[in-house]
């Protein structure tokens, strides 16, 4: 599931339109002062406001969502959906754009969402107290959608005549189609109770005579407390229903929220006006139980204050799910001026990161106040309460190009490349690139493993007077699967790792400069344990 809020084009938001392509993307950045000195986007540059003056005002706004559409759509799953919040200004090309890339057949519901229930008076035609959210599923690979029955939805169920099926409630056996228009479906029934023929002056029975049959024999009817109402009524069983609800394309504020609602819950957990019209999570957690099943992965590429993470973290606690979020939020700097710069945070990302933390300190503390919830918890499955951030960079590797070399650089080059790690690049950048190269996931499970040369000698070496002993070790992903080794190789920590057991090592080449015989060694004794070996 993709669940966005894009900026909505007032005039007022600010988004990325490169306008030019005769330079570098890095050249024209710096030029039209879109980054600093430090590389961060600035908010007058890069995230400039699109002006209703400009004569490409929805044509920038347009150029900035198409391909960040057509790549969501590459990312869903077949039967995956995904929501875009937007509001009177673009509704209208959003449609277009996403007709054009999901295709016409595959929408699904513009809902209206009742983001405010007060009017406002300093506008001078129509106060706007909605907004939309466009639902598109990705294939016909989904046929059905619902949303979950809450309790409230069950209320109308009861059982007055311990009816051994359960609870029920009853619908109207009149049609709202006349006689006329249906003669097939008029004709005389008798009350049981009274033994009187009864028929509608005006309209038809909904049913046929074979089902109102059907219906008579399973003792379907209500004819009311005393036997005397004068058109009975079907019963309809709770536990005859299909699971979930249809849902419908308005959404009122009493059911899922307003944008105050939304102002209010980042202002509790980071301060007052930190960051501004966020999403109500209840608005959120509904879309989640439309659009996700408990095992879903929810992608927000305008991650902004971090509502999406929130809801989805809470929505996992309600209902035990076990859902992943993926938020991508750009570095836009925080204006100075703002309370959010004020607060210390920087950047709009550091809003939301550090609001994904609070959540979390605030779930755990919930848990370990509601001893019920602990124990379900328990039962079930601990909730994953963590999340990792990542920054997109360059490879931490040096990349060969072959056209690029000559016969007087050759030289220089093949030295270059006798160790491919570019200068500057740390461990756990390492770690993570190797990860995904050799097919890990960045949320899979990682830990650094501890190997002491003292520990691992037999007798222990001598350790010199006042020196503590060398600490060395390992990266171990999912438990042992795939190790990494990044730091200098000697012969403990390669007996640790094999007696590890792992299915794949991966280490870099120049950890055994110097020590041909060691690497030989190596190579042959993870052959032996039959073990993946691999160098960069």
């Amino acid at each position: 599931m993709i669940c966005i809020d894009p900026p909505y084009n007032t005039g007022s938001d600010s988004f990325i339109y490169p306008d030019s392509f005769k330079e570098s993307k890095e050249d024209y950045q710096k030029r039209i002062g879109d980054k600093d000195e430090e590389g961060y986007l600035m908010k007058e540059g890069f995230f400039r406001k699109n002006s209703k003056d400009s004569g490409h005002y929805h044509s920038n706004w347009l150029s900035m969502m198409y391909p960040r559409l057509f790549l969501a759509k590459n990312l869903l799953r077949d039967d995956g959906v995904i929501f875009v919040h937007i509001d009177d200004n673009e509704v209208h090309n959003l449609r277009l754009i996403m007709n054009e890339i999901f295709g016409e057949e595959n929408f699904v519901a513009q809902i209206v969402w009742e983001k405010r229930y007060g009017r406002s008076n300093d506008v001078k035609f129509f106060s706007s107290v909605t907004d939309y959210i466009l639902l598109y599923r990705k294939t016909s690979s989904l046929t059905m959608l619902r949303e979950p029955r809450e309790e409230s939805t069950n209320e109308i169920y009861s059982n007055p005549d311990n009816d051994p099926r359960g609870s029920w409630t009853s619908v109207s056996f009149v049609s709202q189609r006349t006689k006329e228009e249906r003669k097939n479906l008029a004709y005389k029934i008798k009350n049981p109770f009274t033994g009187k023929e009864v028929e509608h002056p005006v309209n038809s029975w909904k049913y046929s005579f074979e089902k109102y049959e059907k219906l008579q024999k399973e003792d379907r009817f209500y004819w009311g407390k005393d036997g005397k109402q004068k058109y009975p009524r079907i019963k309809r069983f709770l536990s005859e229903l299909p699971e979930g609800l249809v849902s419908v394309n308005l959404w009122k504020h009493q059911e899922v929220g307003t944008g105050e609602i939304g102002t209010r819950e980042v202002d509790a957990l980071l301060g007052k006006e930190v960051f501004t019209y966020p999403k109500p999570t209840t608005l959120l957690k509904k879309l989640l139980k439309i659009g996700s099943d408990l095992d879903s992965i929810i992608i927000d590429f305008f991650g902004g204050s971090g509502s999406t993470a929130q809801a989805v973290l809470e929505q996992n606690k309600e209902d035990g799910g076990n859902r992943k979020f993926i938020l991508v939020q750009l570095p836009e700097k925080c204006d100075e001026s703002s309370e959010a710069f004020k607060a210390g945070y920087k950047t709009i990302a550091d809003i939301g990161k550090e609001r994904i933390r609070r959540v979390i300190k605030k779930i755990e503390k919930e848990i370990k106040e509601s001893k019920n919830l602990l124990s379900d918890i328990e039962e079930n499955k601990s909730l994953d309460l963590g999340f990792k951030v990542f920054k997109l960079s360059s490879s931490n590797f040096k990349i060969w190009r072959g056209n690029e070399i000559t016969e007087d650089n050759l030289e220089t080059q093949l030295d270059a490349f006798t160790n491919p790690v570019r200068e500057g690049s740390e461990k756990e950048n390492m770690l993570y690139e190797l990860m995904l190269k050799a097919g890990y996931l960045l949320t899979d499970k990682v830990q650094y493993v501890i190997a002491s040369e003292a520990k691992q000698s037999h007798p222990p070496k001598q350790i010199a007077s006042g020196k503590s002993p060398r600490n060395y070790g390992y990266y171990s992903v999912n438990d042992g699967e795939l190790i990494i080794a990044l730091e200098d190789m000697n012969q403990e920590l390669i007996d640790t790792i094999i007696s590890a057991r792992p299915k794949k090592v991966i280490t870099l080449d120049k950890l055994f400069t110097g020590n041909d015989q060691l690497k030989t060694n190596t190579v042959l004794q993870m052959r032996d344990a039959e073990i993946d070996f691999k160098t960069i």
